[in-house]
C-alpha cells in the first residue's frame, strides 16, 4: 500500500527519577535475595526486632527469592514503560501516544498518512523562492 514508507522502532526513555528507581531497585533486588540465601539477618545490624515475614522468608528460602525476583522485576518493568507509541512521517511527528493517550485506530492510521503524503506532495510541487 505505501512501498516508500520505512518502519523504525526504538525505545522511548522513561524520565529519569523512575529509571533511577528502577536501577535501585535491581540492586536491592540482588542484595535482598542475596541475604535471604545466606540466611543473614539485617535487622541485627539496626538493633531492629526481625520482622515476621523476614522469618518466613528464611524458612522458604527458594519460595521467597521466587517472589523478591518476580515482584521486583513488575515494578521495575512498569517504572521502565512509557506506553510511547510515536508515529513521524519525513521526521515530521504526526501521531503521539503520549499527548493523545491513546493508540490510532487502523482508519486513522491510513487517513493520517494519506493526509500527510498528499501534503508532502503539494509542498514538493510548489515553486523554492528564494528569500
Amino acid at each position: 500500500m505505501y512501498p516508500d514508507i520505512r518502519i523504525e522502532g526504538e525505545n522511548f526513555l522513561p524520565q529519569p527519577i523512575y529509571r533511577h528507581i528502577a536501577s535501585f531497585l535491581s540492586v536491592f533486588k540482588l542484595a535482598l535475595i542475596g541475604l535471604i540465601i545466606l540466611g543473614k539477618d539485617p535487622f541485627t545490624f539496626f538493633h531492629m526486632e526481625t520482622p515476621g515475614i523476614w522469618l518466613w522468608a528464611q524458612e522458604n528460602k527458594i519460595y521467597a527469592c521466587m517472589m523478591v525476583f518476580f515482584l521486583s522485576n513488575m515494578i521495575e518493568n512498569q517504572c521502565m514503560s512509557t506506553g510511547a507509541f510515536e508515529i513521524t512521517l519525513n521526521d515530521v511527528p504526526v501521531w503521539s501516544k503520549l499527548q493523545s493517550g491513546h493508540l490510532p485506530s487502523m482508519q486513522q492510521l491510513v487517513q493520517i498518512l494519506e493526509n500527510e503524503m498528499k501534503l508532502s506532495a503539494h509542498m514538493d510541487s510548489l515553486p523554492h523562492r528564494r528569500a
